[in-house]
């Protein structure tokens, strides 16, 4: 008989192991986030392209407010949409269902 919880003790604790190995990588995964030059560049490059779009445009007769308009909706959306994808728990981007998914299997353990 103890022969048998001993056996159960080898393949139980590894598998423990890593369980617990995984959730710290998950932690850890969830609070790098890229430097600040990453953002600075980010923003430096929508400038960027706004002052390269408004020097073209800048010898035109007629003002196309579509094109102006949708031109920065577009570099904001994009900009929002990164950094949003960066920090999941914050913006439109959620993990609520996954997050739930993990108290299930948690609640499941007790």
């Amino acid at each position: 008989m103890a022969e048998a919880a001993t056996e159960a003790k080898l393949h139980v604790v590894p598998a423990l192991n890593d369980m617990f190995d995984i959730q710290t990588v998950r932690v850890t995964a969830t609070q790098i986030h890229p430097p600040l030059i990453i953002y600075v560049m980010l923003i430096g490059l929508a400038l960027a392209s706004a002052l390269l779009a408004g020097y073209q445009s800048a010898g035109e007769k007629d003002f196309d407010w579509l094109h102006k308009i949708g031109f920065a909706g577009i570099v904001a959306l994009t900009f929002y949409v990164i950094i949003d994808i960066e920090y999941p728990r914050l913006g439109w981007v959620r993990l609520d269902a996954i997050d739930q998914q993990l108290v299930d299997v948690r609640a499941g353990m007790r």
